[in-house]
């Protein structure tokens, strides 16, 4: 399972991801997770089975979920606690939802 991240500039998120990284780990999954900024996105959404939007780019969700479209692939936003609270567990989670894993 491949999740990308996309926040303002990828740095933000890259705690996120260590969180998430962790937690996939322990619920035995085979995940690859990592982020990058939005101007990155279509550089790396071919290699992503779903991307999870930053709540501090909230603006450009609706043109990320186009893009989701056409790829095929999910695109949501992440919960505002669970990205404040770099609560791995519930963001890896919300990801398998939308993968219906």
């Amino acid at each position: 399972m491949n999740i990308l991240l996309c926040c303002a500039a990828g740095m933000s998120t890259s705690l996120l991801v260590q969180k998430m990284e962790a937690e996939a780990k322990n619920m035995g999954l085979d995940a690859k997770i990592w982020a990058v900024s939005v101007d990155e996105i279509r550089n790396h959404i071919d290699k992503a089975d779903v991307l999870l939007v930053g709540p501090q780019i909230r603006y450009k969700l609706a043109s990320l979920k186009e893009l989701g479209k056409e790829k095929g692939i999910p695109v949501e936003m992440i919960n505002t606690v669970d990205y404040g609270t770099l609560n791995g567990k519930n963001v890896v989670n919300f990801a398998l939802k939308l993968l219906n894993k």
